[in-house]
């Protein structure tokens, strides 16, 4: 079992378990154990998204007790491989299979269908050399709906593969050539492909070409069967405009390639490629549109509406009505995360909903990194720390510069009425329109 196989197989455990996969820096901090990393080499791989002391004293011990919980013996960062690969060996999935059926990978208590968005994708991916694109800010169900769409193809006897750029380290992006070549050869091993750059790689040629060759004459020739390709965290890549613009015609060119009638485009309607990214990142870029704009099907995922957080509380065996269900989204909408959040405390840790709701927009609040993490990124960004306040203390919907309307949609912390922005939810509005006064 590889560390993706693993990863994949512990979060259907405890997605099915607890409602909530592990997060990015618990699955930065698996990875890294999984591979015998020391502490200090795992927080070279987190991008400054903690310190050394907090990823060793906080979030790798709350690691392991989870796991340790849902796989039922103890485990620690330096006996890991073990108890993982001992618990789905005795539970008989120690592997993917090849064909699985789509209701075991979703029978967790506490999933909630997300059509229309499953049923579309369901046809798209049995396209040849479709590419569909899922975005929307952290927290919105993309894995979920991924994981749905790879198990349709497996159905369907396709092989799958999921590859996430948060694989990468910094020095990865350091230029176009490194990034392409660790691209193809990280893809073709995680297919078990040995690596064969140096057969294939002309420095005359430019590195897309390299790419598309490399992929087209070795990697797809590889195949028996479509393969469902799932780029994963493709976020990362746009933090990165000079590696993103090449990367993003790397994608285009092979989804242009597969609509060819000849023996190429044979070969290249084989790849179905699913591109997953949180648009939290847009606020940081010089961009006026999506990167990636313009190709493939867009899935751009929304909030749970009022009868799906009614399914979900009687999941988490609530016995609420409307008035409750009301009063929970009157705060944080239909953000799926934050209901899932809320629905998990009030059921399991004996959080009544009223406290729940008059603790939810302070520090004390079970929302309190969710919203350190948005206070971070705006005061990162004065210009939109400044509009976003302007949204948050008024008692109208307001009028923004379009591009600032576009990069706050995008991180989730606005809703656009036609021209005009109002705050997300209320627990947006109440919490920052304190703390941003010195914007």
């Amino acid at each position: 079992m590889n560390v993706e196989e693993a990863l994949g197989l512990v979060d259907r455990l405890l997605i099915a378990k607890t409602g909530k996969a592990l997060n990015d820096l618990q699955r930065t901090v698996f990875r890294g154990a999984w591979q015998g990393k020391s502490f200090t080499e795992i927080h070279q791989a987190c991008s400054d998204r903690c310190g050394l002391d907090h990823l060793m004293r906080n979030v790798g011990p709350e690691l392991w007790q989870l796991l340790s919980d849902v796989l039922g013996t103890k485990v620690t960062k330096n006996n890991l491989q073990g108890p993982v690969e001992r618990f789905f060996a005795d539970a008989q999935i120690a592997s993917f299979p090849e064909k699985i059926s789509v209701t075991e990978s979703s029978s967790s208590p506490h999933y909630v269908s997300r059509n229309p968005y499953e049923s579309e994708c369901y046809r798209e991916i049995l396209k040849a050399g479709s590419l569909i694109r899922i975005k929307a800010p952290q927290e919105m169900g993309k894995t979920w709906l991924t994981e749905r769409i790879l198990d349709h193809a497996r159905l369907q006897g396709y092989q799958t593969q999921i590859f996430s750029f948060d694989l990468s380290d910094r020095m990865v992006f350091a230029d176009l050539t490194r990034f392409s070549k660790w691209f193809c050869a990280s893809v073709g091993q995680a297919l078990r492909l040995p690596n064969k750059l140096d057969d294939y790689w002309q420095d005359i040629f430019a590195c897309n070409y390299n790419s598309t060759i490399y992929f087209e004459n070795y990697v797809l020739a590889q195949l028996n069967s479509p393969l469902v390709l799932a780029l994963d965290k493709v976020d990362l890549v746009f933090e990165h405009p000079e590696i993103a613009h090449d990367f993003c015609g790397l994608l285009r060119g092979w989804n242009q390639r597969a609509a060819q009638g000849d023996r190429v485009g044979k070969i290249w309607k084989n790849l179905r490629l699913i591109v997953v990214h949180s648009t939290e990142v847009y606020g940081a870029l010089d961009i006026n549109h999506s990167p990636l704009g313009g190709i493939g099907t867009v899935v751009k995922l929304s909030e749970f509406s009022a009868g799906q957080v009614c399914e979900l509380a009687r999941k988490y065996q609530l016995n609420w009505d409307e008035t409750q269900v009301g009063q929970l989204m009157a705060m944080v909408g239909g953000h799926p995360a934050l209901i899932k959040q809320a629905l998990h405390q009030i059921a399991h840790q004996s959080l009544s909903l009223d406290r729940l709701i008059q603790t939810a927009p302070t520090e004390a609040g079970i929302y309190g990194d969710h919203l350190r993490r948005h206070l971070a990124h705006l005061q990162d960004r004065p210009n939109l720390a400044k509009a976003f306040k302007e949204v948050a203390i008024a008692s109208e919907p307001v009028q923004l510069q379009s591009l600032q309307a576009f990069k706050l949609e995008s991180m989730g912390l606005i809703s656009l009425q036609g021209d005009r922005a109002i705050p997300r939810c209320s627990l947006y509005r109440q919490y920052f329109r304190d703390r941003l006064e010195s914007f």
